[in-house]
Parts: structure tokens; C-alpha cells; sequence
């Protein structure tokens, strides 16, 4: 059912006990009595940036709060310039440079949309909830074991600020697997004993090094085929998959064996497939498949096996005829039909009645999952949990951090790694820092 004003308690409560999310209740400065008007920045101003900035003034349409832009920043300033042409706003709101999210933190943004190549969010969300902001972030949150904690940590913090913390895991504001979950937690297949997840489709663009070019510009203008800017597409792409994963399962995976491959990349260092087996525990064990690869079979979608049944991870096939294997009594869900803008109504929404949702933990938790598969592949070992999340183990691979890292770029010391250079499994371990 798709509501104009969904900004009411009933409404909220409905959807966040569909979505299992307990926020805390919390008093927040934003929405004062009577004010309708809410202040936006957004770090990161390319294609998902404006996107994301366009999703977050539609959300403000089902509510009576009025959004006004105040800040726009990104690594390149024609990329600023340009989002602020096309939200009719002042350049003067324009920032430029690795540096300029510190100044969009001292403006009085209520909200920051961070949207930047994975590699920054660990330090721009700390900056943000330092600073006391409501934040959307974008998936994925991180590159590296030592950035998903980063998140994790900063997501308890942001809870004792009362802050809203929403990720681009839009599947978890998407009605179709808001019920199928609910189903599941119904019991309409039994509990789940396995299954498979895929993102298989084709290459994304890339970018050539331009005559003289440095190497922050190359990696920034070039970072999807950087595992040190996105964390390989296992993590930046895949990761949507591994997430619901996790949260119809409840918990994130105990370990990881895989492999992967490069045969038809042209820029950057990253793999183009991935092939990961998840260890869930309790004798539950996933599957995981991407691919960037032109001219392959494409498949985006999740499916998984219960003690009574099964389902794909948006809900059985209608057009196939598929059914649970028992039918259970749903709790309808009011959204506004488009995920990708229903993730900024529940920010919204969540601030508005002072119940913030916080998403820190499972999407930093998911990011972390992916990253445990990713080194599994580039090094054919085999990756536990705990090597990423406890520092007894010992492990080489919880220090693990990438090079360059954001510090540099705030410096102007990047060394970017070598084109065509990729892990060797078996011979490639991890370096600590």
C-alpha cells in the first residue's frame, strides 16, 4: 500500500517492527516544535551521490518537513558544481578537495548523505557523528577488517547521540523482502538450512589514467576497479546479496573458503568472479556467487532452503506458481513503493518521532562479511570470523588495513597500486600494519 504522509507513529511502528528494528527512544534536536524544515549536506557528489540527494528530497515529500541543501563537497569541485546546478542551488554551497567533508561537518547540516568511494566512510562517519549529524551512508562501509569495526564502533556512539544512522541496504526497506522475512520468521519454510545468493552480471565502466594525471585523481576518477578504493565488487556490489543473508539468518557467517579470478579486466587490481562457501554454523551453509563479466548469464537475487520448503529472497516466484510451504498472516507494510527513496523516509521519519533507526551494525557486519570472503579468494585460506573481529587470535588479517588510505589522500601522499597487478592465492598473505 503506498501512502502520501507516512510520517505518523502508527505508521513508523508498523514498519520497523516488520523490519525488526528496536531503535532507541531517544529526544532529537532536529525537529524542534514546529519546525519543519531540515538542513542536507552531501559529501560525495557523483552519480549515486545525486541520486541519493534526489531520494532524500522525495522522502521529504510524505512529510511535512521541507529540505534545504546546504553543503555539497566532493573530490573534484565541476563535480560539486554540478550537483548544485542540478538542485538549483548557490555554488557558493560548493567544497572541493579529500579535506572539504571537515568543513561540510562545521556547517549546520542536520543530515549528511555520505555517498564517496568505500574507502572514506569509516573516517567521514566518525566525523559526522562527532559532529553530532544525522547520517544516510551508502554501501558499502568499508574496505578493510579495521574500517568495518570502525563503523561498528562509531554506530554504539551515534545510538547514545540519538542519531539516525541509515545505510543504502535498500532491500531492508523494500516491501517484498520485508515480508518475505516475516514469513521466514513465521516459520512458513521452517528454519533455513542452506542456500544460494548470486550478483552475476557485467563489467562496470572504467577509467583510463589521463597524460599526467596523479595518482588520488586516477584512483578517485578510476575506484571501482580498486580493491583498495572499493573493496573488490564482492564487497561493493555483492554485499547487498550477503546482507539479507545475515539478516534473514540472524547472524553473520563463522567462516569462508573460496576463490576467484581476473581474466578480462583493463584498469585496477580487482577480480571478475568470486566464488565463496559460507558457514553459517548449526549445519547452514551458503553459497556465494558474483560475476562481472560482459556477455554471461546475469543474476541478481537470493535463495534459500528450510526444513519445509524454500524461497527466493524477494518471495516465492508468482509467475512460476510458488507458494510457502505454509501460509502465515503477514503485517501489512505502508512504504512509498521505491526503496531506494523508502531508506530516507525511514531516516526522516525515524528523527521525526524521535525513535532513530540505526543501521551501523548491520550494514558494517554484512561489509565485514563480504571483506572475509574477498580474502579468503585473493589468498585460498581459510578465514574465520573471529580472525576479523577478536585481536587474541592472533591473526594476521584483524590489523589487515589498505593502502593508500584515506590519510594520504587528505595529504597528498597516494601511491596507487599497479594496474594488472592481482593477489596470487597461496602466495599473497596479508601484511599488518
Amino acid at each position: 500500500m503506498i501512502e502520501q504522509n507516512i510520517f505518523s507513529r502508527r505508521n513508523f511502528v508498523k514498519t520497523a517492527a516488520a523490519a525488526s528494528v528496536v531503535p532507541a527512544v531517544l529526544n532529537s534536536s532536529v525537529f524542534a516544535a514546529g519546525q519543519e524544515t531540515i538542513k542536507v549536506a552531501l559529501v560525495g557528489c557523483g552519480g549515486r551521490g545525486k541520486g541519493a540527494l534526489g531520494d532524500f528530497l522525495k522522502a521529504s515529500e510524505h512529510g511535512k518537513i521541507k529540505p534545504k541543501i546546504v553543503a555539497l563537497a566532493d573530490f573534484f569541485m565541476d563535480r560539486a558544481k554540478g550537483a548544485a546546478k542540478k538542485f538549483s542551488v548557490p555554488e557558493e554551497l560548493c567544497m572541493a578537495g579529500a579535506n572539504a567533508y571537515k568543513d561540510v561537518m562545521k556547517t549546520n547540516a542536520d543530515v549528511v548523505l555520505l555517498v564517496t568511494p568505500p574507502i572514506f566512510r569509516p573516517v567521514h562517519f566518525e566525523a559526522a557523528v562527532n559532529a553530532g549529524k544525522h547520517v544516510f551512508m551508502e554501501k558499502p562501509v568499508a574496505v578493510d577488517p579495521v574500517g568495518a569495526r570502525k563503523i561498528i564502533a562509531m554506530g554504539e556512539v551515534a545510538k547514545k547521540k540519538g542519531l539516525a544512522v541509515v545505510a543504502g541496504t535498500q532491500r531492508r526497506h523494500q516491501t517484498e523482502y520485508l515480508n518475505t522475512y516475516q514469513a521466514i520468521g513465521k516459520n512458513a519454510i521452517g528454519p533455513i538450512r542452506g542456500g544460494s545468493v548470486w550478483w552475476c552480471g557485467g563489467a562496470l565502466w572504467y577509467k583510463k589514467r589521463n597524460p599526467g594525471e596523479d595518482n588520488a585523481s586516477y584512483m578517485v576518477r578510476n575506484w571501482v576497479s580498486f580493491a583498495e578504493m572499493s573493496g573488490d565488487h564482492i564487497v561493493e556490489q555483492h554485499l547487498h546479496n550477503l546482507d539479507v543473508t545475515n539478516w534473514y539468518l540472524g547472524r553473520p557467517p563463522k567462516s569462508a573458503i573460496g576463490f576467484g579470478g581476473r581474466a578480462r579486466r583493463k584498469t585496477g587490481n580487482q577480480f571478475d568472479f568470486f566464488s565463496i562457501d559460507f558457514d553459517y554454523g548449526e549445519g547452514v551453509r551458503i553459497n556465494s556467487m558474483c560475476r562481472q563479466i560482459n556477455g554471461s548469464y546475469s543474476r541478481v537475487s537470493e535463495f534459500f532452503t528450510g526444513t519445509d520448503g524454500a524461497t527466493w529472497g524477494s518471495g516465492p516466484s508468482k509467475k512460476e506458481g510458488e507458494r510457502f510451504a505454509r501460509q502465515v498472516e503477514i503485517e501489512p507494510i505502508s512504504n512509498v513503493g521505491n526503496p531506494y527513496v523508502q531508506e530516507h523516509v525511514d531516516l526522516l521519519k525515524g528523527i521525526a518521532d524521535s525513535t532513530p533507526l540505526n543501521e551501523a551494525e548491520n550494514v558494517g557486519t554484512s561489509t565485514m562479511t563480504a571483506i572475509m570472503g574477498r580474502i579468503s579468494a585473493y589468498t585460498g585460506k581459510l578465514v574465520r570470523w573471529k580472525d576479523l573481529t577478536d585481536e587474541s587470535t592472533g591473526s594476521p588479517w584483524y590489523n589487515l588495513a589498505m593502502s593508500p588510505s584515506p590519510l594520504d589522500f587528505e595529504t597528498g601522499t597516494v601511491k596507487a597500486p599497479a594496474d594488472d597487478i592481482i593477489p596470487i592465492p597461496g602466495k599473497e598473505m596479508p601484511k599488518k600494519t
